[in-house]
């Protein structure tokens, strides 16, 4: 009895401890690579962060926007890790590895970096979390990056899922860099 007494406590302890999982994350497989990166403006202010996740099937993506004006908005991955503004073109086109045109809805389409519109709230923030199937970051025929990186950009408008090369989806207000450096970068 006395036994009991003491493992009981420590059970309840282990129970409500902190957990471990990335943010957004659940089961499966621990991820082989994370990179995160913050959305930053050409003045240089966060709009949020872009996690992302290398699992075996495919790249999950972890996103949270805020302090936006309510509705829809593109964000898109882009082939180069570079965001200079004022435009951040520097960010070059979507990551297109297999040569395709731009949108889900685009017969010829789509992307590999098209990535659904992201809706902002009237609580000023906007959350996405999905797998992106097939997609790799750092291995495999088509990985996201290469020697020059990548660039996670969110766009002023939403994406019609049609148009090439960019679906109508105005500026680009905010852009974050993605690198392999050792396991994480952080894109400031």
């Amino acid at each position: 009895m006395h036994r009991a007494a003491l493992i009981l406590p420590f059970l309840v302890l282990v129970a409500c401890g902190p957990k471990t999982e990335s943010l957004g994350r659940v089961g499966g497989a621990p991820p082989s690579l994370v990179l995160s990166t913050r959305l930053l403006t050409a003045e240089g202010n966060s709009l949020g962060e872009v996690e992302l996740l290398q699992m075996a099937e495919g790249v999950q993506l972890i996103a949270t926007v805020k302090g936006l004006p309510v509705g829809q908005y593109a964000m898109h991955l882009h082939a180069v890790g570079r965001c200079v503004g004022p435009d951040f073109t520097s960010a070059g086109p979507h990551f297109n590895p297999a040569g395709k045109q731009h949108g889900r809805d685009n017969p010829m389409g789509s992307h590999a970096g098209d990535l659904p519109n992201l809706a902002v709230t009237e609580k000023g923030v906007g959350e996405m979390n999905l797998m992106l199937p097939g997609l790799r970051l750092a291995d495999g025929d088509a990985q996201l990056l290469d020697a020059d990186g990548a660039a996670v950009v969110l766009h002023a408008k939403a994406d019609d899922y049609r148009s090439d090369p960019a679906g109508n989806a105005g500026t680009r207000i905010a852009c974050g860099e993605v690198r392999k450096t050792g396991g994480a970068t952080d894109g400031a």
